[in-house]
């Protein structure tokens, strides 16, 4: 008995001491240099926004954060590698609504919620619906109209299947009760190219990239996704104010992942840096200039909407026969 007293003290010393050196290793965190996947090519918005929170890591943490990306796959390639990552929060991942839309689209190495702890929102984006100035319509209702008339005759173009903008359009053909016909391009640039040359009839595109074309009378806006108004945009109405609920959240956003198993404590101090950032005028300009706005939540409401955003999408994807081309 006395042995095995003296072994169970014994046990329980070695214990605290394991978690205490646990605890003190996650207060050291960082204490080395953090790596960011992004699982887009370089170039993008997604390095930009990765480089904006990198940089701003860095400067807080004295540790190097490096911008790593790894494209393909529609992210499935990107997002693998962090799944497979040691959950040790010195492997991130810089995801979009795209890591829910994905494995719904194909089959994927990995379950995007049971594999990953969410971390933060960082910023969203809202789309406009623009349409070639050719296309005698002025607003939403008009438009919806001509296409009835013009069953499964207009084409839409998206940067990518499957992606946020593919489901807007969907969504739109949905709740309109319209036909209209996907073209698929790889990338913004030569799907505006098309819009504008007439080859294609409607687009949603991020604010940011159809600015100019609107300002020059290039492209015409008929409607916002969004709950309202943006002051870059003020005469172009939400698509609620055109009578057609339900584009309030279709907008793409970007978040922090971390792979499941990642200490709590370390989330927590990385979802907080990175609300911090949120409230910084220099952070916000940097995102502005990218046609973002700050989008802050908790790693616990960032995990709902990953879950609500499945199921929303789940139906729309089901409904138009959605497929990766």
């Amino acid at each position: 008995m006395r042995y095995f007293t003296a072994f169970a003290h014994a046990l329980g010393a070695t214990l605290l001491l394991l978690t205490a050196a646990g605890a003190s290793a996650q207060q050291a965190y960082p204490n080395k240099p953090i790596r960011f996947i992004t699982p887009y090519s370089p170039g993008g918005t997604t390095t930009i926004i990765a480089r904006l929170v990198g940089l701003k890591m860095t400067e807080s943490w004295g540790q190097q954060v490096i911008v790593d990306n790894r494209p393909g796959g529609n992210t499935i390639i990107g997002t693998d590698a962090l799944a497979k990552s040691p959950p040790d929060g010195y492997t991130i991942i810089l995801a979009s609504s795209i890591h829910v839309l994905a494995p719904l689209l194909v089959k994927a190495p990995y379950d995007p919620i049971k594999d990953f702890a969410p971390v933060a929102t960082i910023c969203n984006a809202e789309l406009v619906l623009v349409v070639n100035p050719s296309l005698q319509v002025n607003n939403l209702k008009e438009f919806i109209a001509y296409a009835k008339t013009k069953p499964g005759e207009l084409n839409y173009a998206t940067p990518v299947a499957g992606g946020s903008q593919h489901i807007a359009s969907e969504m739109l053909n949905l709740e309109a009760g319209i036909k209209t016909q996907h073209i698929p391009y790889k990338g913004a640039a030569p799907a505006l190219v098309d819009l504008l040359g007439g080859q294609v009839q409607f687009y949603f595109s991020t604010t940011v990239t159809a600015m100019s074309y609107i300002k020059s009378a290039r492209l015409k806006p008929l409607a916002i996704t969004g709950a309202k108004r943006l002051p870059t945009l003020p005469d172009v109405p939400t698509f609620a104010e055109s009578g057609l609920a339900g584009f309030e959240n279709v907008g793409p956003f970007y978040g922090i992942l971390a792979p499941a198993g990642t200490p709590k404590p370390i989330i927590d101090k990385m979802s907080a840096e990175v609300a911090k950032y949120l409230t910084q005028a220099d952070f916000l300009e940097k995102l502005a200039n990218q046609g973002m706005a700050p989008y802050t939540s908790t790693p616990e409401q960032y995990a709902a909407l990953m879950k609500a955003d499945i199921v929303r999408y789940s139906k729309i994807i089901k409904a138009a026969n959605i497929r990766f081309e």
